[in-house]
């Protein structure tokens, strides 16, 4: 027989009862006691409160189903989730991170737990003539092309955007200390350079948002010579500016005024207390050939230094309209971030975050086409940016056109992140993302900043002796033709044979053998984001939707 819904709640009226009465001659009873009474009082106000139907119904009971989905998360990640179930990252990726930033050993016993026969399995061929291993110090790409007057030696694998403010003081130290010892860059994040990035002297990337924080006027908008006093430091070595972040492509943001700080007003050039406003697109320039002439200004202003720009693919016209105007006004970008859909954020609304933005290799691939098809690749460099964390992810990137990678997340389990999903509460448990001092002090950055490092150089240190196996000296000459995925239980194919490699100079001479890319290259106008009015456009044959694979 089924129990009443108000059993629970009569049997803690009883044994309140009970107890309360068994005081007089049993007073050590009396915890107990007050235990009882209190679960009566919590049923007595389960009762007659108005905001849970499932309280009022099953008073004290009721209270389980918000104990249970609180811990919820801990108990899927702990006791329940697989060693591969990425939720965004797998127990077997974080384990990874974990075993190569404190120096230990990542090597499997008994075969992997990869079910090879899978569809979307991929892999580095081997081969029967193997290289020697390459030392991974010597894995680096310059960036800055002859427009730039102070090129940077880059590391193939970095510290991705990630601002003070988003994490702790301690965090941005201890990366920073990281990335000093490896040689290998940070990027400031959207947030501004603050001291807590300076203090270690580790190389810097300035990203620059919509809200221009570190250089912006009391109305927010750029400001030239406050951009040229940060831009110029000696640690500041490349200009990135943000259009658009993977997690959540075309979304602003808003700081609330309570968590506006005098430290964090100062980075960002802000009042202190008043919401900061970042707006979801750029002030500075409205169109593509303004953009262009603002990178020229901001290479000017930082004494010839790299100055490029960040984005996660959208619109395939928008970008298209970018490279029109490299090519009408002679003015190029050095480099450019491709940020992924599957990027993370602790603030993205949940629509943003799963459903908008082209996901980083198809966009990173559209990106790299475009480039070639125009004639420009060679002129500029190209980072991958999203759920980077292992050499294979980055021989990946790099043999369909990435010059270099970076990964935020991965760093942040190299210092203690535990993937609570609590970015943004500011109760992070590692003391990773969060502004509470009390809880930031756990993170000790001495010891984690060596974990960077080591996460960093044994990485490299993989990546290497894969490159080596594979019979590749280098990893610029890692290319589409040695990995493969399987595409269904009878077939595997190389990366050259999925995706589409447009030839030097292709969109120029006209694309329209490759339907996706010469219907995009119609639409694109170097004077406007807004899409020409093509025939096909306005009613004729549609191209479909194909970034990186051949029309069928």
């Amino acid at each position: 027989m089924r129990l009443s819904r108000f059993t629970v709640f009569a049997l803690c009226i009883a044994a309140a009862i009970v107890l309360v009465a068994a005081l007089a001659w049993r007073p050590h009873l009396w915890p107990l006691a007050l235990v009882a009474m209190a679960l009566v009082g919590l049923g007595l106000f389960d009762l007659t409160q108005t905001r849970h139907s499932v309280r009022r119904n099953y008073p004290v009971i009721g209270n389980f189903r918000w104990l249970i989905e609180w811990i919820r998360p801990e108990i899927r990640q702990y006791l329940i989730e697989g060693d591969e179930d990425e939720a965004p990252f797998s127990r077997s990726q974080r384990s990874l991170v974990y075993a190569r930033a404190k120096g230990e050993s990542s090597e499997r016993p008994f075969g992997t737990q990869l079910d090879v026969y899978r569809d979307g399995y991929e892999f580095i061929a081997p081969s029967i003539r193997p290289v020697p291993v390459a030392d991974p110090a010597s894995f680096r790409v310059t960036i800055g092309g002859d427009q730039c007057a102070q090129p940077y030696s880059a590391s193939l694998f970095n510290i991705s955007a990630m601002s003070f403010g988003s994490l702790s003081a301690n965090a941005i130290r201890a990366l920073n200390r990281g990335a000093q010892l490896g040689n290998f860059y940070q990027d400031s994040g959207e947030g501004g350079i603050s001291a807590y990035h300076r203090e270690h002297g580790g190389d810097l990337v300035w990203e620059i948002g919509s809200g221009y924080f570190g250089c912006r006027t009391a109305d927010g908008a750029f400001d030239p010579e406050r951009f040229a006093a940060l831009a110029t430091m000696p640690q500041v070595r490349m200009i990135e500016i943000k259009l658009s972040q993977g997690a959540k492509p075309g979304h602003g943001g808003i700081l609330p005024g309570a968590k506006v700080t005098p430290e964090i007003a100062a980075v960002r050039g802000v009042p202190v207390g008043q919401d900061c406003v970042s707006p979801s697109g750029h002030s500075a320039f409205t169109t593509p050939i303004e953009m262009m002439q603002f990178i020229a200004r901001l290479r000017d202003l930082s004494g010839g230094k790299p100055v490029g720009f960040k984005l996660c693919i959208g619109h395939p016209w928008e970008f298209m309209a970018i490279v029109k105007a490299m090519i009408a006004t002679g003015i190029r970008p050095d480099f450019i971030v491709v940020d992924g859909a599957e990027g993370g954020t602790g603030a993205a609304p949940l629509e943003f975050t799963n459903h908008l933005g082209v996901p980083m290799r198809e966009g990173m691939l559209f990106v790299h086409n475009t480039l070639v098809g125009a004639g420009l690749r060679q002129h500029i460099r190209i980072g991958a940016a999203g759920k980077v964390v292992s050499a294979f992810d980055i021989a990946s990137l790099l043999a369909i056109g990435a010059d270099w990678t970076n990964a935020a997340r991965g760093f942040m389990f190299a210092i203690g992140c535990i993937q609570s999903l609590s970015c943004n509460t500011n109760r992070c448990p590692a003391g990773v993302a969060t502004q509470d001092p009390l809880r930031q002090r756990a993170l000790v950055v001495p010891d984690k900043a060596e974990r960077v490092h080591r996460f960093h150089h044994n990485t490299m240190h993989a990546l290497a002796e894969m490159l080596a196996a594979a019979g590749i000296e280098r990893p610029g000459d890692l290319a589409p033709h040695h990995l493969a995925r399987r595409v269904s239980e009878t077939e595997i194919r190389l990366f050259s044979q999925m995706h589409v490699f447009l030839e030097t100079g292709e969109l120029l001479a006209g694309a329209h053998d490759r339907d996706f890319y010469g219907f995009a290259w119609e639409m694109a106008d170097a004077a406007s984001f807004q899409p020409r009015v093509t025939p096909r456009s306005a009613g004729g044959t549609a191209a479909p939707y194909r970034i990186d694979r051949l029309s069928t």
